[in-house]
């Protein structure tokens, strides 16, 4: 995800959010491109919404939600995976044509509220979530 891309989603999502939260978005690496976090959010929710992105990223599953689906299924892929990877819902990957260009992570709502919003933000920007 480019610079552009990732300040406008980041733009979305403090505009969009119910209430305080903290994005980051990835490129498709996992590296940070930008990041925000609102007044009045918890701190924990920096450091979970960057491993959101980071999951979300780096990972074959196009979301921190479908990630914990399939490491639930499977104790021996859930105990091969990258110490940093969460599975708290909020991480969602963004393709554009077909290839993950990175991810945006936000925390500080409800899990479904997290992803439903990364998930609003990457297609405002004009990219996929898969």
């Amino acid at each position: 995800m480019n610079l552009e891309q990732a300040l406008a989603a980041v733009r979305f999502v403090v505009e969009n959010a119910s209430a305080p939260v903290s994005v980051y978005v990835a490129d498709d690496h996992g590296e940070i491109v930008a990041a925000a976090t609102m007044d009045g959010a918890a701190p924990d929710t920096r450091l979970n919404a960057q491993r959101k992105a980071y999951t979300a990223a780096r990972s074959d599953a196009t979301s921190t939600r479908e990630l914990a689906e399939k490491a639930r299924a499977d104790a021996a892929e859930r105990a091969s995976f990258d110490p940093v990877f969460t599975f708290f819902q909020g991480g969602v990957a963004a393709f554009e044509g077909g290839r993950r260009v990175g991810a945006l992570g936000v925390s500080g709502l409800p899990g479904p509220d997290d992803d439903a919003l990364a998930r609003t933000a990457i297609a405002a920007v004009g990219l996929s979530t898969g």
